[in-house]
């Protein structure tokens, strides 16, 4: 079963990509596992990667896709892979299918976990951590027990750069122009399956298998 996981930051998508991976006993791929991976073993494609990484740039499409395609040759992808944060553009969507294609394969499902931005802003921006111990916490979803201080170190919590509302919002206008695209392009090739994101964790899990088939 291949499966590339779609939707907005903050969607939940990456929480999705690793539950269905231990279920369906497949590799959980990430582009920042492949580049970081890449990186270590120094391999010809990696140290290409970090020349541009190093400069501050973005690593040209045909780098990261050669990398994937390594990763998607190895053994324990035989029974199928989630792809998760890549593809992000239209250019990078046609570079998988045409890889993929060479190989005589193809993605199975693209899944899409659709959340509204209203509710997405709402999430992140209630995400609080602990800059001490690395623990996290959500002032709605799971709140410390004393208001903004960490459980475990006693540490003041913060509300991160990242999960301001306006950092939020610039994140999801990018990926509404870049990525949102990807959805009509996957619709096109009949493989899209979108699930509401809205419900909680468990259900939207119970919401894909319910679509990939449960055995």
């Amino acid at each position: 079963m291949k499966l590339i996981m779609l939707g907005a930051p903050g969607a939940g998508k990456g929480t999705q990509a690793k539950m269905i991976a231990k279920k369906y006993q497949i590799p959980h791929i990430s582009t920042g596992d492949i580049f970081r991976a890449n990186i270590k073993s120094q391999t010809e494609l990696g140290m290409k990667a970090k020349s541009f990484m190093d400069q501050g740039m973005l690593v040209p499409d045909e780098i990261t896709i050669g990398m994937l395609m390594d990763r998607i040759k190895e053994p324990d992808c035989a029974g199928g892979y989630v792809l998760d944060g890549f593809p992000r553009t239209i250019p990078q969507a046609e570079s998988l299918t045409k890889a993929l294609s060479d190989m005589g394969t193809a993605v199975d499902y693209a899944v899409n976990v659709d959340v509204p931005d209203d509710n997405i802003i709402g999430r992140m921006s209630g995400r609080r951590a602990c800059l001490n111990c690395g623990a996290t916490y959500h002032v709605a979803f799971n709140p410390p027990k004393t208001e903004n201080v960490c459980n475990i170190c006693g540490q003041n919590l913060v509300l991160r750069e990242d999960d301001k509302p306006e950092t939020v919002k610039k994140r999801l206008d990018v990926y509404h122009q870049q990525t949102q695209p990807l959805i009509d392009y996957y619709k096109k090739a009949g493989v899209l399956v979108e699930v509401d994101g809205t419900q909680n964790m468990e259900d939207v899990f119970k919401s894909i298998v319910k679509v990939l088939g449960a055995e």
